[in-house]
């Protein structure tokens, strides 16, 4: 399971690279299904790994001019101190037994996972199904307060408590409320995923004992899966990019359901 899982790590990178979200999607059930992590641990290393590939990626797109920096760096400061306080607090006030059902023990691990697997789908379909408007970069470059602050406090409320870097949620943000192109929202997506999450995984080191060992080799492979994504992602049309995504997500979703549900 242990060698699948770094094959894996590097379907991570390619997911980034590729469709400037997933990585999370992959992550974590890698971690908790091939590497044995306990889900509330693998939500603090998703946010490293996640973070780290995505800014190897931000870095190559913005050389290539498809990162909105302004809407980068204003939607970060909402969502990233949403995660830092979600992380520091939030989080560690939620009981580990939560209820029970039918004599079936309802756990903070489990309802992380169910959680997680929700708002995929409801991602999904709206990547699947949604009609793309039409690029607007003037809009980008408008400061749009309110957006900013509910998106970013959504997102950012979702990455501390699933360990998510949200790139299935920022992307669909980036096309349907702020305008972006498909290659541009990608490209913007993982400097906001890298922002969030790197800054998040902060929160996690002075009160978690991390393996660093697995946690910097899935890293490696995951950045390495990266280039190849970006090479893939420049022969792919951005409508396809946007649906295959969104197929992409529904499926691991439904996965995380069946898989969380079985285990009952």
């Amino acid at each position: 399971m242990t060698a699948l899982g770094y094959i894996a790590a590097i379907l991570i990178g390619i997911s980034l690279g590729l469709i400037g979200g997933g990585g999370s999607i992959l992550t974590i059930p890698v971690l908790v299904y091939l590497f044995g992590v306990q889900p509330l641990l693998a939500t603090g290393y998703s946010l490293f790994i996640v973070g780290s590939t995505s800014l190897v990626g931000a870095v190559k797109n913005y050389r290539k001019g498809n990162v909105n920096i302004k809407t980068a760096l204003t939607f970060s400061i909402v969502s990233t101190i949403t995660v830092l306080v979600t992380r520091k607090f939030l989080l560690h006030i939620i009981p580990d037994n939560l209820f029970t059902i039918m004599g079936y023990a309802i756990t903070k691990s489990l309802m992380t996972m169910l959680l997680f697997a929700v708002v995929m789908m409801i991602a999904a379909v709206k990547m699947i199904v949604g009609t793309q408007p039409k690029d607007c970069p003037e809009c980008a470059e408008k400061f749009q307060p309110g957006k900013i602050i509910y998106s970013g406090l959504g997102i950012g409320l979702l990455t501390g408590l699933l360990g998510a870097g949200g790139g299935f949620l920022i992307i669909p943000a980036l096309i349907f409320l702020f305008h972006l192109s498909v290659k541009q929202a990608i490209g913007t997506s993982l400097l906001i995923i890298a922002i969030n999450n790197l800054l998040g995984f902060t929160g996690d080191i002075f009160h978690t004992t991390i393996n660093w060992g697995l946690l910097l080799s899935v890293t490696a492979l995951a950045v390495a899966g990266i280039f190849i994504g970006s090479k893939l992602g420049e022969k792919i049309h951005g409508e396809k990019l946007k649906k295959g995504f969104g197929w992409f997500v529904l499926i691991m979703g439904i996965y995380i359901i069946i898989k969380e549900i079985a285990g009952l």
